[in-house]
């Protein structure tokens, strides 16, 4: 489960950002995980929660976006976009020739901070 790494590091920079702009705590995190990065939404939310406990963060609400990646289809000739690591067919042509362009892993959309 390399879910736990991801939160401690993504932890790590939302108190670096909320301390720079003196938050009290962080009352949400909205996170981008890409379709092939392997992350389990349901394992991310709950390592998350554990991660941040006794932290600015905790109880913090966490939101997690799914991202298409995007891929080039070889034999249609063009970019196509695939929301699931389970679906790896072309939705044009059905090809399974596909080669992965953009799949931006996991990034840090936004932080709500209290600074009261």
């Amino acid at each position: 489960m390399h879910e736990i790494t991801l939160c401690q590091r993504a932890l790590e920079i939302v108190e670096q950002q909320a301390t720079q702009h003196g938050a009290k705590r962080v009352t949400g995190v909205w996170l981008k995980v890409g379709a092939f990065s392997c992350v389990e939404t349901s394992a991310m939310t709950f390592c998350f929660d554990l991660v941040c406990r006794g932290t600015l963060a905790e109880g913090c609400k966490l939101h997690v976006e799914e991202q298409e990646a995007e891929c080039w289809c070889e034999k249609c000739q063009q970019y196509v976009q695939l929301l699931s690591v389970h679906v790896r067919r072309c939705p044009q042509c059905q090809s399974n020739d596909l080669r992965i362009v953009a799949d931006d892993g996991l990034q840090i959309q936004r932080i709500e901070i209290d600074q009261e």
